[in-house]
C-alpha cells in the first residue's frame, strides 16, 4: 500500500497550505487525509485509496494478507457476494441461542434467495456444479474447470444453451477446454462420465465451437502417452520409446487420417515389448477406451512400416 498509494494520493495534491502557506503536507493513510505538518490543518479528508485491498499491519507482518477472497470464474456471481455461515456457532465458536438460530436460518434463506435472483444466475449455478462434479469424476485440473466456466459462460450470454440440456453443454465447453489445453482426454472418455450420449455432446460442440470462434489443433498421439503409461504403470523409457515411434510414423504419414488415441495405444503395446514392460492389448485397450481390434490393426501396420520385430 505505502509507496504506490502515496503516489496516486498525490496526483492531485494540493501543494500549499492554505492557513499558514506551508508547503510541507503529508498523506495519514490509515486515517485517509491529507494535513500541514506545520500547523496541523487537515486539508482534505476521507480520501478514496485506490490501491488493491491488501491489509496493512504498520508492522512487517501479513503484508500479503487480503481482506476476503479473490474473484473466481467458479461461481456465478464470481465469488463477490456475501455468505452466511451454517455452522450454528459465533465467532468465538460457541453455539448460539435458539432465538438467534431461528433468526439465522431465516437470513440464510433469503440470502440463498437473494443471491440466485434471475434465470442467467441459476442456470449458470446449476451449470458450475456439474462443472465441478465431471472435472472431479475425470481427475481434471483446476485450469481445465476455469477455462470451462469461461466458455460456458460466454455460451450463455450468446442464448447457446435455450432449448438444450445444461449437461450436454457442460461437457462440450468442457471437451472444447480440453481441446485447447491438451490435457489428453478423448471424447469417449467424456461420453462414459456424462449422462448424455455421445452424438449431444458433439453437435452440442460443434455449436459453442462455432459460435464463439474458438480454433483447436488437432490432437497428437504423443498427448496421451503420458497418461496411459502412468496409469498401466510402466517406466518413462516406454514414454520415449513410445514417442519415438511415433515421430518415425509420422514421417512416413503412417498417422494421417488415424485416430490419435489408437495411434498412442499401439505405441504403448510396443513400446513396452521392446523395454521389457509388458502390457496385454486388453489391459491398453481398458485404459486407453480403444478396442482391441484396433489396437491390434495399428500396431501391426507400425511394425510393417517400421520394420519392427516383436519376440
Amino acid at each position: 500500500m505505502g509507496e504506490g498509494v502515496r503516489a496516486t494520493m498525490e496526483q492531485n495534491e494540493v501543494t500549499k497550505c492554505p492557513e499558514c502557506s506551508s508547503r510541507d503536507i503529508d498523506v495519514n493513510l490509515s486515517k485517509g487525509e491529507r494535513y500541514c505538518i506545520d500547523c496541523g490543518l487537515v486539508i482534505e479528508e476521507n480520501l478514496i485509496d485506490p490501491g488493491v485491498d491488501w491489509k496493512h499491519h504498520g508492522d512487517g507482518i501479513n503484508e500479503s494478507e487480503r481482506a476476503g477472497p479473490p474473484a473466481s470464474v467458479m461461481f456465478h456471481d464470481k465469488g463477490l457476494s456475501t455468505e452466511i455461515e451454517w455452522s450454528n456457532r459465533d465467532y468465538a465458536g460457541k453455539q448460539i441461542s435458539s432465538k438467534s438460530r431461528s433468526q439465522m436460518y431465516r437470513m440464510r434463506k433469503w440470502q440463498k434467495r437473494a443471491r440466485i435472483s434471475s434465470s442467467f444466475e441459476r442456470n449458470m449455478a446449476n451449470a458450475l456444479s456439474e462443472i465441478s462434479r465431471l472435472a472431479s469424476s475425470m481427475g481434471l485440473s483446476k485450469a481445465i474447470r476455469e477455462e470451462t466456466a469461461v466458455i460456458y459462460r460466454r455460451a450463455l450470454e450468446k442464448d447457446l444453451i435455450r432449448g438444450r440440456s445444461i449437461d450436454a453443454m457442460v461437457a462440450a465447453s468442457m471437451y472444447l477446454a480440453n481441446q485447447k489445453l491438451r490435457t489428453a482426454r478423448s471424447l469417449d472418455d467424456f461420453v462414459n462420465a456424462t449422462r448424455v450420449n455421445r452424438k449431444a455432446i458433439t453437435r452440442a460442440h460443434k455449436i459453442v465451437k462455432h459460435a464463439l470462434g474458438v480454433r483447436t489443433e488437432p490432437a497428437q498421439p504423443e498427448e496421451y502417452l503420458a497418461r496411459y503409461t502412468s496409469m498401466l504403470g510402466m517406466p518413462n523409457t516406454v514414454i520415449k520409446e513410445a514417442s519415438s515411434l511415433i515421430h518415425d510414423a509420422r514421417e512416413l504419414e503412417l498417422t494421417h487420417g488415424k485416430s490419435p488415441t489408437g495411434v498412442a495405444a499401439a505405441a504403448v503395446y510396443i513400446a513396452g515389448r521392446r523395454c521389457n514392460s509388458i502390457r496385454t492389448q486388453r489391459e491398453i485397450a481398458d485404459v486407453s477406451g480403444v478396442t482391441e481390434v484396433t489396437i491390434r490393426n495399428r500396431y501391426k501396420e507400425l511394425c510393417a512400416s517400421l520394420d519392427i520385430e516383436l519376440n
